[in-house]
């Protein structure tokens, strides 16, 4: 009984070397792995600058920045139904969505903004809209 014990041990040993030695050899045959040399970078970087640039510069207009705010409008009304939501781009061009939730109707409305503020009087809500998405 201990003869096999001893033996079985002796097998689990013999068979854990092998495999660190098989790890080994594997990781001494196995190709290196190396970081490409600075010469292998595209000739054309200016020209990948350039594009990244141009593409910057047609998302510019785009409708980028937003910000939703939701809120109890009427103090008797739960859930936060009502919301206002800011649709800007990055000079803080664009509107200013909001609808009012109320017991038997919904409003709903819109104004522009054009450099981060708007003509029309702004509820606090909606400031906070255009706060939150200004970057």
């Amino acid at each position: 009984m201990v003869a096999l014990t001893v033996l079985s041990l002796l097998v689990a040993v013999v068979a854990v070397a092998a495999a660190v030695l098989a790890v080994v050899a594997l990781r001494r045959t196995a190709p290196a792995r190396r970081t490409p040399p600075a010469d292998a970078l595209p000739e054309d970087v200016q020209g990948l600058r350039q594009e990244v640039a141009a593409l910057r510069a047609e998302t510019q207009d785009s409708l980028r920045h937003l910000a939703l705010v939701r809120y109890d409008a009427f103090g008797d009304m739960g859930g936060h139904l009502s919301w206002s939501l800011a649709l800007l781009d990055d000079a803080g061009h664009g509107i200013v969505l909001t609808s009012i939730h109320g017991r038997s109707d919904s409003r709903t409305y819109a104004k522009s903004v054009s450099a981060w503020t708007s003509e029309q009087q702004l509820s606090p809500e909606e400031e906070e809209a255009i706060a939150s998405a200004r970057p």
